[in-house]
């Protein structure tokens, strides 16, 4: 079959990279890729948005199956697109519906999902400028720290997270009334700070059915010791030592269960991915927040942990038998280090000339925001490559990927050589 996968990040990389072994496959096709993905398939220079553009290329290459890899196509409705057009009405969206699409896209709107099922989550009100007084109220009654949430798609910028009472009320000012994040911080969840350490879960679902896929910690700040700025991700690890076989079992019946089931209550029909950030309070999960897609940089530790055929496993999302897919995973531990221009994730440069990818062996060199430039791959993007690795142990595979990072070479990088120090020692 043919397949077309929209995106041009690490995330689609992964997917790009694990798709072309499958025997189903017939032509790989990645939109607008980057130059890691053009070993995979066919590159196509279209935006993730451009609807119409990629109508036209769904016919004109006789696309059977479409993976959406971010989250802004989805909130903007490309699978409603998709089903309300005689020519592609037919054609497999793996993502959910607009409608879906919602528990990422609306903060508020996952929260109120998520107390209406009964899924654990902290407390939280929603502001907007007309109730700014009453949100200064609120933060108030909280301990510190203040957790300060825009409403919608914020290109993971969107969330503070304020030690200090007075900071906190200048910040919520600035995002309703100065519009710190545009349109997303027209509304503004405060949430409860949730103490614990963080992870992530990620389950794939037909509507009906679904697969616990392996579980994964990611770094989001730039600094070592995760300080600094937030970012996109810095690294990830999977299996995460402390999410064991108990801690996902409670994880299944008190969050995913009760969030597949919600989503049929309300007649949403959602057929993809759903990420839940999770915290693990003293055993307990506790919510952070949905997405409606695969984290990046998890899906460059997750997708390579899959033994099973992954585009297997998306026909049956797209026809919803599941249920009926092999689904095996690797016991090994995969981490990933990414590696960023300096500067990132604030301003950087692009367009710097990269060396020493065909000198690395024993990772996978995922491209994250790489394109070529005549013959030469060169920075596209804050976040360049993504290395993942192999091992018995976090510091045997974290090792392999310290070391490719080393080894490619462009101007300024940078990169934190810290990934997962915090887990090796944890149960």
């Amino acid at each position: 079959m043919n397949v077309l996968i929209l995106g041009s990040g690490g995330r689609e990389h992964a997917f790009a990279w694990k798709i072309s072994q499958s025997k189903n496959l017939q032509n790989l096709y990645i939109a607008p890729g980057n130059a890691g993905t053009a070993n995979c398939g066919t590159n196509v220079n279209i935006s993730v948005t451009d609807f119409e553009a990629i109508k036209n290329l769904v016919w004109e290459k006789d696309i059977n199956l479409v993976l959406v890899g971010p989250e802004d196509p989805l909130v903007k409705g490309i699978h409603d697109y998709f089903l309300n057009d005689e020519v592609l009405k037919d054609i497999p969206v793996i993502g959910p519906k607009k409608d879906g699409a919602q528990l990422e896209g609306s903060k508020d709107f996952s929260k109120q999902f998520m107390q209406k099922h009964n899924v654990p989550t902290a407390a939280y009100a929603t502001f907007t400028k007309d109730n700014l007084e009453e949100g200064y109220v609120f933060l108030e009654k909280l301990n510190p720290p203040f957790v300060l949430k825009a409403d919608g798609l914020a290109a993971g910028k969107g969330v503070l997270i304020i030690s200090d009472l007075q900071e906190a009320k200048t910040e919520l000012k600035n995002m309703l009334v100065n519009s710190k994040f545009g349109n997303a911080s027209a509304k503004v969840v405060i949430e409860e700070f949730l103490h614990g350490i963080e992870l992530s879960v990620f389950v794939l679902t037909d509507g009906k059915n679904y697969k616990i896929l392996p579980a994964a910690k990611d770094y989001k700040r730039i600094g070592v010791g995760d300080t600094g700025l937030n970012t996109g991700g810095m690294g990830a690890v999977s299996p995460v030592p402390f999410a064991n076989e108990e801690f996902i079992k409670k994880v299944e019946e008190k969050v995913i269960k009760p969030t597949i089931n919600g989503l049929n209550k309300e007649g949403i029909d959602y057929r993809g991915f759903i990420f839940i950030g999770l915290m693990n309070c003293n055993g307990e999960p506790c919510v952070i927040e949905y997405n409606c897609r695969m984290g990046d940089p998890e899906t460059e530790v997750v997708i390579p942990r899959i033994e099973s055929d992954f585009l297997d496993l998306l026909i049956g999302v797209g026809n919803q038998t599941l249920n009926t897919k092999e689904f095996l995973t690797t016991k090994q531990t995969a981490t990933t280090v990414v590696m960023v221009s300096g500067g990132y994730p604030e301003e950087f440069e692009k367009g710097l000339v990269v060396d020493g990818l065909n000198n690395t062996n024993d990772s996978l060199i995922f491209h994250s925001g790489t394109k070529f430039n005549e013959e030469k791959i060169v920075t596209n993007g804050g976040r360049v490559f993504a290395i993942t690795s192999f091992g018995n142990t976090i510091n045997e595979a974290v090792n392999k990927s310290f070391k490719n990072a080393e080894i490619i070479n462009y101007s300024n990088k940078y990169y934190r050589n810290d990934i997962g120090k915090d887990l090796i020692n944890l149960k």
